[in-house]
């Protein structure tokens, strides 16, 4: 889950641990907290395996602070994790969000579009947070409790809103492609 950020806000430009927290936090901290525990043995995994270089610069203070750059082999894997998620990563919103905010890297808008497509697929497909007896998904205005109703209409609400913005954003690119 950390990995995706990691490599995405490297990608942009070398960042001290902090600042890559910082940043990590700012986009999905709010529903998926980011500790240290998670963070930094994350970061020593791609450093290990060569994704991520680090070196020591002079803090603004006394302490010392380790920069990390994105390697060529980082950003390799950075792109090939854009062009092929993950299902979770297309089904999670969260997680879809996170692809998301990397997508602009891939270049080739043929390869943007055909994310956008697997999320759009998704969302077409019926779903519920509830079922009844028969397994048939339960439509928002069916359960007798309030709550429920709730979650089924605002769910609903937003992934109409969202397919709306996918298939906006899939003729954009369509007509990238083609011109």
């Amino acid at each position: 889950m950390l990995e995706l950020p990691i490599l995405g806000f490297l990608y942009e430009k070398p960042l001290h641990g902090y600042e890559l927290k910082e940043r990590i936090k700012a986009l999905s901290g709010h529903v998926r907290p980011v500790s240290d525990g998670a963070l930094y043995p994350a970061i020593t995994r791609l450093v290990t395996a060569g994704k991520l270089d680090q070196h020591t610069t002079p803090g603004s203070g006394a302490a010392q602070r380790r920069v990390l750059t994105l390697t060529y082999a980082g950003r390799t894997d950075l792109l090939d994790r854009l062009r092929t998620p993950k299902d979770i990563e297309i089904t999670d919103h969260t997680r879809f969000n996170t692809l998301l905010a990397f997508l602009r890297h891939l270049t080739d808008p043929a390869e943007q579009a055909a994310v956008l497509r697997r999320r759009l697929d998704f969302l077409e497909t019926p779903a519920s947070f509830f079922y009844d007896a028969e397994g048939r998904p339960v439509r928002a205005e069916e359960p007798p409790d309030l709550f429920r109703q709730g979650m089924l209409r605002v769910a609903r609400a937003t992934g109409r809103a969202e397919k709306q913005w996918l298939r906006e954003a899939l003729s954009a690119l369509d007509g990238t492609a083609k011109g």
